[in-house]
C-alpha cells in the first residue's frame, strides 16, 4: 500500500477530540451559548478538562471574568440548534430564544444548564497559564448531570468545513484499566 500527502489543513478532522458541545456562561445582560469542538479531558479525578475557546468569541471574555461555566453535551436531535449557536455571535443575540432553547438552574455556578442536552458539567475555570498563547482554558468539573430518560444518546463530531459524524455503534473489548 502507498500513501499520499495529507493536507495539514485537514489533520483537525483526522483526530477531532470528542462531541461538540455547548458552553454555557453568564453575560451582563443574559446568559451566552457557544459552541465549542475542541476539548480533551486533562484528568479522571477530579475531572479536569481543556477548552480552547478563541480570543475572538464573545464567551473568551465572559468566561475570563466569570470563571465558570456549564459544559452541555448534546444529542444529534438538536444538531441544526447546535450548529446555529455556532455561527451566530451572543454578543447581541440571545441564544436560548434565538435557538428555542430551555435555561436550566444550577447547582453551584452561575451560568445556566440546557435542558435540551443529555449531559450538563458545571465548571469552574482552575488554570489560566496557557490562556494568552493558545486559548486554553482548564476547568474542573464540580457537578454534573445526566437525562436518565435519554438512552443511548448519539453525539455529533465535527470534522472540518460543515463536516460532522454522528457517534455510531458501541463495543466493548477486555481492558485492564478501572
Amino acid at each position: 500500500m502507498t500513501k499520499k500527502s495529507y493536507p495539514l489543513s485537514k489533520v483537525y478532522g483526522l483526530l477531532e477530540p470528542g462531541p461538540v458541545v455547548l458552553v454555557t456562561t453568564t453575560g451582563i445582560d443574559r446568559p451566552n451559548i457557544m459552541t465549542m469542538s475542541w476539548h480533551t479531558m486533562i484528568e479522571f479525578e477530579p475531572p479536569l478538562i481543556g477548552c480552547v475557546i478563541s480570543n475572538r468569541n464573545y464567551t473568551f471574555g465572559l468566561l475570563e471574568v466569570s470563571k465558570e461555566c456549564v459544559i452541555n453535551i448534546p444529542s444529534v436531535g438538536i444538531a441544526e440548534k447546535v450548529v446555529g449557536c455556532g455561527n451566530t455571535s451572543g454578543e447581541k443575540v440571545d441564544k436560548f430564544k434565538r435557538f428555542s432553547l430551555t435555561p436550566a438552574p444550577p447547582a453551584l455556578v452561575s451560568a445556566p444548564l440546557i435542558k435540551e442536552c443529555f449531559a450538563n458539567l458545571e465548571c469552574r475555570v482552575v488554570d489560566t497559564s496557557m490562556v494568552s498563547k493558545y486559548c486554553f482554558f482548564i476547568v474542573e468539573v464540580v457537578k454534573a448531570w445526566i437525562d436518565p430518560a435519554m438512552k443511548n444518546p448519539q453525539t455529533i463530531h465535527h470534522l472540518g468545513n460543515g463536516n460532522f459524524m454522528v457517534a455510531g455503534e458501541k463495543i466493548k473489548l477486555k481492558s485492564n484499566m478501572k
